[in-house]
């Protein structure tokens, strides 16, 4: 179980600001986020903006793996604008 927090763009397109959601321990970065759009399909819309934090680390979207504890947070951050 881990707590995914979805900041701006991505709290509007999951409709939530945060849930918690079963994912195996080793999972890459990629398939985490698979996993949390096969919950929320409309997130699909910014894959290739989002960042992704696990841990409060920045992750990439790749075959990187990680090995998630439970309680663990993973935050999916939109690209954020302003002046």
């Amino acid at each position: 179980q881990v707590s995914v927090l979805y900041f701006a763009r991505s709290a509007e397109l999951a409709g939530i600001r945060c849930e918690t959601l079963s994912m195996p321990r080793q999972i890459t970065s990629l398939q985490l986020w698979e996993e949390i759009v096969k919950v929320h399909p409309r997130l699909a819309d910014i894959r290739d903006q989002v960042v992704f934090a696990v841990r409060q680390e920045y992750v990439l979207l790749g075959d990187q793996l990680l090995v998630l504890q439970p309680g663990d947070e993973v935050a999916i951050i939109p690209p954020i604008s302003g002046g």
